[in-house]
């Protein structure tokens, strides 16, 4: 669950996400300090079904209409979280909302729990009822010694008619015990004392999803649990609070450990709002904290921080992932096996849904790209929580015949209509990929990039080409810092022809750099009808985005065609074999508030892609002059070579130049492939994020 005051989205073989996403689209897609007596959790009855066996499964575990408490129906289930306790129950927790699916309506902590590894399951059980207040944000614990399962949650008063909480919105930590897996819980304790400071009065959340207790180290059994919060100085909130809870006497006793805080300048922005925190453990007994970002400056829709000494302490700030693809809104991780992590989270930059599993296989410190992940659904989707069901018995420890279940919202029609269970075996995942073919990107200090699908060589403008299937090729370049344009002025030139038949039935992404819908962006494509256009989406202070969209005559003839998009002077410039369209230009920077990536022939949510073909492509941190661009060269010749010491030289300030006349590895690749589908694993995966 998010601060109120916060944006929110709405609501067999192995196949990769951007395969699955590009099919989509063309199918067209209030509690005392002393406990009271344990109580018996409340049952209703549902039916269930069994699973069948196979390596995915899935069924629907949480659904308005059928689950009532004390015969009324709840109106949506929200905030999943799942634990496997010591005897192998699983438990599986959710936000039961009556009246309506608003942050701050009547809701009560409900769960469902399966004696055989998720494949049946008993009847809802009431464990917090609201009362008409709102229980909620679960984050369950198992101390691996005791077998006691601690559950952590967060109350605040409820709205009559529901709503989002007021701001400041006084919101309070509980605990309570289950000693018999799950079947019976302890009433509420207040832990305001213990994991609230007084200055921490605006928000608070505790969790959600599972905390972990600690194997290795010096602090092995301390018990971790994430916790968010911000301050309110009677005006505005003016900081936002990352923290961890930790617990050394099996969960009885709780204190604050870790905490890194971010304050937010007078104009409403924030480098950072790191929440919704969700943990591993390293195997030297780091704690590993991943976090939902939340509308901060600094480029990227997750951020993390480590801590070293099991939770008393953050090595230093969080920091963001650019390019790990996810909108705003909570992920979960957990640690498949030693030597393999998994984030689920959706993979959609900017709505929710496409629910994807990515591995990381250092501990989180770098992850697998979109299009090497493991989509679950191309539904609408939002918040997750993973637990490992079953180790798989191998000998050597490793589990690589482990299974896991996934708890997350889901739906059709809107992300909250109901909360699936899947289990999935890492043979479903599939082994760890080779690495990617790439085509080199010679600008100073560049990285090769990554050549996704499989475009194919083809005669150019000036030497070599890629061509584009319209299904599942791109080119993406590996995210780094110099990249993002931020609030410069820029030049993006590039070559395409586009197939005329796709040119007039669908988008053909050129080139696009930064986020999408109405996060900060340059794009470049040719729109149905075959109009070119350019895009540029900015953002000043705390102020909304703005967007300025310049289009040409049409060009989707199956022709070469060459665009230039200039932001300079305060004009927006689009240039198509040289005539010129402007539009004023939108202040602030492009590159904020939003994940980051570079693509060629996709759009970043993968769901649009160019059927036809690039040549040469440039992009400049500066608006280069008509002059400049003359000597980027005519049809069948490169760029002319600067003239020693030519300060104005075409190559200065040059980001990004991606000739794509040819392409490194693609046998290789082909091999890797090759063995994946024989089952065997293959070291150095070349697709992963910035630690």
């Amino acid at each position: 669950m998010a601060p109120p005051h916060v944006r929110t989205a709405p609501a067999t073989l192995r196949t990769p996400v951007r395969n699955a996403l590009a099919a989509a689209a063309l199918a067209g897609l209030a509690g005392s300090l002393l406990a009271p007596p344990p109580a018996r959790a409340t049952d209703t009855g549902f039916t269930n079904t069994g699973f069948t066996g196979t390596g995915f499964e899935e069924r629907v575990l949480f659904k308005a209409g059928p689950e009532t408490a004390d015969g009324d129906a709840y109106a949506c289930f929200r905030i999943p979280a799942l634990v496997t306790t010591v005897r192998g129950t699983v438990l599986a927790f959710a936000e039961g909302r009556k009246g309506d699916c608003s942050d701050a309506t009547d809701i009560d902590v409900v769960v469902k729990r399966s004696d055989d590894a998720g494949r049946t399951w008993s009847p809802l059980r009431v464990v917090d009822e609201g009362l008409g207040d709102t229980h909620g944000n679960p984050a369950p614990v198992v101390d691996l010694r005791s077998g006691r399962i601690t559950l952590l949650t967060t109350y605040n008063k409820g709205r009559p008619g529901g709503g989002n909480c007021d701001v400041p919105c006084d919101r309070t930590p509980h605990l309570q015990h289950s000693d018999d897996d799950g079947a019976h819980w302890s009433g509420p304790e207040d832990l305001t004392r213990e994991l609230r400071p007084p200055g921490w009065n605006s928000w608070y959340a505790t969790g959600p999803g599972h905390g972990i207790q600690l194997a290795h180290g010096p602090h092995r059994g301390r018990m971790v649990v994430g916790l968010n919060a911000e301050s309110h100085d009677g005006t505005r909130v003016h900081a936002n609070h990352a923290a961890l809870a930790l617990s050394d006497d099996g969960g009885a006793h709780w204190r604050l450990g870790a905490v890194d805080t971010h304050a937010t300048a007078p104009d409403g922005t924030y480098a950072q709002k790191p929440s919704e925190l969700t943990l591993a453990e390293r195997a030297d007994g780091a704690v590993y904290a991943g976090g939902r970002e939340q509308d901060g400056t600094e480029l990227g829709n997750r951020d993390f921080a480590v801590s070293p000494d099991g939770g008393t302490a953050f090595a230093g700030r969080f920091r963001t992932v650019p390019d790990l693809y996810t909108p705003m809104v909570q992920g979960s991780v957990a640690v498949l096996r030693p030597g393999r992590w998994l984030f689920a989270s959706p993979s959609d930059p900017d709505r929710r849904r496409s629910m994807t599993i990515r591995s990381s296989y250092d501990e989180g410190r770098t992850w697998e790209g979109v299009e090497q992940g493991r989509l679950v659904t191309a539904d609408w989707a939002g918040y997750s929580d993973m637990a490992v069901l079953d180790t798989g018995g191998d000998q050597d420890g490793y589990g690589h015949g482990a299974t896991a279940g996934l708890l997350y919202e889901a739906g059709r029609g809107n992300a909250r209509d109901e909360i699936r269970f899947t289990r999935f075996t890492e043979e479903w995942l599939g082994p760890r990929h080779g690495p990617l073919p790439t085509t080199p990107d010679r600008a100073p200090g560049g990285r090769d990039a990554y050549v996704l699908g499989g475009p194919r060589p083809v005669r150019g403008r000036s030497g070599g080409a890629l061509a584009f299937d319209g299904v599942d090729d791109a080119v993406r370049l590996p995210y780094r810092a110099s990249l993002p344009l931020g609030t410069r002025d820029f030049t993006a030139v590039l070559w395409f022809r586009s197939s005329p038949g796709a040119a007039q039935a669908a988008e053909q992404p050129l080139l696009w750099m930064g986020g999408m819908g109405g996060a900060p962006q340059v794009a470049l494509r040719v729109a149905p009808g075959g109009r070119v256009t350019g895009q540029v989406t900015a953002v000043a202070g705390a102020g909304p985005a703005r967007t300025a969209v310049v289009r040409s005559a049409p060009y989707g003839d199956g022709l070469w065609h060459r665009v230039v998009l200039r932001r300079g002077g305060g004009r927006i410039v689009l240039t198509v074999d040289g005539a010129a369209s402007s539009v004023p230009g939108v202040p602030g920077t492009v590159s904020r508030n939003s994940t980051f990536g570079v693509h060629l022939g996709q759009r970043p949510d993968g769901r649009a892609w160019l059927s036809g073909e690039l040549d040469d492509v440039r992009v400049y941190g500066r608006a280069l002059t008509d002059g400049e661009l003359a000597r980027l060269g005519r049809p069948g010749q490169r760029e002319l070579p600067p003239r020693p010491g030519d300060p104005a030289a075409p190559t200065r300030d040059l980001l990004l130049w991606l000739p794509l006349d040819r392409v490194d590895g693609a046998d290789r690749a082909d091999r890797a492939q090759a063995r994946e589908s024989d089952g065997a694993a293959v070291p150095g995966s070349g697709a992963a994020t910035r630690p």
